[in-house]
């Protein structure tokens, strides 16, 4: 009975351990633990960016789809 005590109170310990470093890394990565602000600004820009690239590319498939479409229904006129 005494080993299975000690091994529990072993087993919370290492448990809170590994809780606290994890959180410590947690916060680490997320930037409230030390990320230097031009890093977190970097990203920022680079996710808006991103965003604008990828509304310039759904406009253009946009615009090209609704040209196509266009043609079609010209080419469908001529035909009849």
């Amino acid at each position: 009975m005494p080993w299975s005590v000690a091994f529990m109170v072993v087993m919370i310990v290492m448990i809170t351990a590994i809780a606290k470093t994890a959180r410590h890394r947690n916060q680490h990565m997320l930037g409230d633990g030390g990320t230097a602000p031009h890093e977190v600004t970097r990203a920022q820009e680079e996710i808006r960016a991103l965003k604008e690239r990828v509304q310039v590319l759904e406009r253009v498939i946009t615009d090209n789809h609704n040209s196509l479409d266009l043609d079609r229904q010209i080419e469908r006129l001529r035909d009849h």
